[in-house]
């Protein structure tokens, strides 16, 4: 086992997990909600790019050029018309709503596209690769991690650079005295969903390029991005990405050791985390 060669492709495959798991961890951030129906959305939106470029006969990226302001609008109209009746007080309403959100979107798809496996295609590009310091890097997989990087730098800047970033933050700490300044926390947590969207489209544009997906894909989904957000900490951005990499790190030597332990080397690494720092690596409370 080549141990560096192995950790890169891990570190390359944990920017996909970064971008599944960054949407996630900004709306935990902003309004403490935990959306069981994140993966569906991943997957819903890579059928909605199958679908543009095969009817409309474009390129992948331009349809998700075309799809992005329609994305940011079906994030925004979910938390308007759905999602805010349901932030109550109680955890367990928004987690039973976004449960059905999973189960109807996972069913819809069934019926519309059947339970085939599909795949996004770029051409050549899926298979090219680079030489780097001797060490043979997929030119998608790179293009993921510098994507997850440059999105969550984005974020990370909105949430604390601008005028918009510190109504989100202000809303997230004190809806009620944010009320009493004339701002409606609905209409923010609306706007943060619909930036969580458009993030979302992103991981689903490279998931449907890198691997199959069918309409039962996304539970797996959402649980990698679960680990992801919980092992760099709740509503981190950084720790996100951090928490992607080591996901992705125990998967890529976990396999290289038997292929077989690919997976459950990864739900490992999460279980260790969560016994020895349950917060996470980089939870926002410890400074992040």
């Amino acid at each position: 086992m080549n141990l560096l060669d192995t950790v890169i492709q891990g570190v390359l495959l944990g920017g996909l997990y970064a971008l599944y798991a960054a949407g996630l961890s900004l709306i935990f951030g902003v309004m403490r909600l935990v959306n069981l129906a994140h993966g569906d959305f991943i997957v819903l939106i890579a059928f909605i790019l199958l679908a543009l470029s095969t009817s409309l006969g474009i390129s992948l990226p331009y349809a998700l050029l075309i799809a992005m302001p329609f994305v940011f609008a079906l994030g925004w109209g979910l938390q308007r018309l759905i999602l805010n009746r349901a932030l109550s007080g109680d955890m367990l309403v928004p987690l039973l709503v976004t449960f059905g959100l999973s189960i109807i979107i996972q069913n819809g798809l069934l019926e519309v596209f059947s339970a085939d496996s599909r795949r996004l295609s770029l051409g050549a590009i899926e298979v090219a690769s680079v030489q780097i310091l001797g060490i043979s890097m997929g030119v998608i997989p790179l293009i993921t991690f510098a994507t997850a990087v440059l999105a969550i730098a984005a974020l990370s800047f909105l949430f604390y650079q601008t005028p918009l970033g510190r109504i989100l933050r202000a809303t997230s700490d004190l809806p009620d005295i944010v009320q009493l300044m004339g701002v409606d926390p609905r209409k923010v947590f609306a706007i943060a969903m619909g930036i969580s969207f458009v993030v979302i489209a992103l991981a689903a544009f490279f998931m449907g390029v890198r691997a199959n997906f069918d309409p039962s894909a996304g539970p797996a989904r959402l649980l990698y991005a679960f680990e992801a957000v919980v092992i760099g900490g709740l509503g981190s951005l950084w720790g996100t990405l951090a928490g992607g990499i080591i996901l992705g790190i125990a998967q890529t030597v976990g396999g290289a050791i038997n292929p077989e332990w690919q997976t459950l080397a990864g739900h490992v690494v999460f279980l260790i985390v969560i016994l020895l720092r349950p917060s996470g690596l980089f939870a926002r409370g410890n400074g992040s």
